[in-house]
């Protein structure tokens, strides 16, 4: 007689114990000090403009605001309107590489929960948020390479405190709950994800699929999803090999990990070769507030669809 069956177990396993060594530089908390104070320093001048949606039981806003630069970013605010409440729970949402921030239609399992929702631009991707970063190094028309060669300059330096702000805009609007704003994304979103809730104490809880920008020195050797871009970069020019992964290092999860001190729930694919789970668990493992992860073992890129969203509404409403 064979030993019970529990094939997710032996699939993942070295996962739990996979701890990659840390490429966090000296200056890696003063740098993200100094972001997060001249990310401030820009008055976020947000707007809203009610949007004419096609349902009485929600509220619909565009909205813009100021990002890390004069960048305005381009998003949603959806409020529940067929529950009345002072305060909702509000998620806010970040979208994966190369996407946008959607449909208000994206949301609505999230509006019948109550829940208010924040959608947003990652800027120069697929949306309406244009780029006025200033960039002197990289592949300009492949976003992730932007500005590869210093840290001061590179793209996710904006995008990070982009999304950070979000929450700034959250905490101006007077139906928002301030004690339960929900993080939420997947791939890229998931990785923006988790370093908001690293560089911010605020959100109470974050939920992220298949996140990306985790064990940054192994996605660019494999050559794995959006970072292939510098893969080809160093192809072009080797010499600039330290440089560069000297750079990602600053922005790479799993030298932030530590600093999460909200509830997590992650998911991951084994069969994920653009954001590979491995990699991911780096972060992962680091994170010291509760959390849990969900494991598929024959999805891809995919993650867990309706699958890990049923989880997600059950893990809302046993936690708000």
């Amino acid at each position: 007689m064979g030993d019970k069956y529990n094939y997710i177990e032996k699939a993942s396993e070295g996962l739990f114990d996979y701890y990659p060594p840390l490429t966090r530089q000296e200056d890696f908390d003063e740098f993200w000090k100094s972001t997060i104070e001249k990310a401030r320093s820009v008055p976020l001048n947000s707007t809203l403009k009610e949007y004419d949606y096609p349902s009485s039981y929600v509220k619909v806003y565009e909205i813009n605001y100021n990002g890390f630069d004069d960048t305005r970013i381009h998003g949603w605010y959806m409020v529940p309107d067929f529950v009345k409440k002072e305060k909702y729970p509000c998620i806010i949402h970040y979208h994966g590489f190369g996407g946008n921030a959607g449909s208000p239609s994206d949301f609505m399992k999230w509006i019948i929960m109550g829940i208010a929702v924040i959608s947003i631009d990652c800027r120069d991707q697929s949306g309406k948020t244009v780029d006025n970063g200033k960039y002197s190094s990289g592949y300009k028309n492949n976003v992730v390479c932007k500005g590869i060669l210093d840290k001061e300059e590179y793209y996710f330096r904006a995008v990070y405190m982009d999304c950070l702000k979000a929450i700034d805009f959250a905490y101006e609007q007077k139906e928002v709950n301030k004690e339960k704003i929900i993080i939420a994304g997947g791939s890229q979103g998931g990785a923006l994800g988790m370093a908001v809730c690293a560089l911010d104490s605020r959100p109470y809880m974050a939920m992220v699929d298949v996140p990306s920008n985790s064990n940054l020195e192994k996605r660019v050797e494999g050559a794995h999803g959006a970072f292939s871009s510098v893969t080809e970069y160093l192809k072009a020019y080797p010499e600039k090999t330290d440089k560069v992964l000297e750079t990602l290092s600053y922005f790479d999860t799993m030298n932030m990990a530590h600093k999460i001190k909200c509830k997590v729930l992650a998911s991951v694919a084994l069969k994920d070769n653009v954001c590979p789970a491995k990699y991911y668990f780096a972060t992962y493992n680091r994170i010291q507030s509760p959390k849990e992860i969900k494991i598929y073992p024959f999805n891809g890129h995919e993650g867990g669809r309706e699958t890990q969203n049923e989880i997600k509404l059950k893990f809302l409403k046993k936690n708000i």
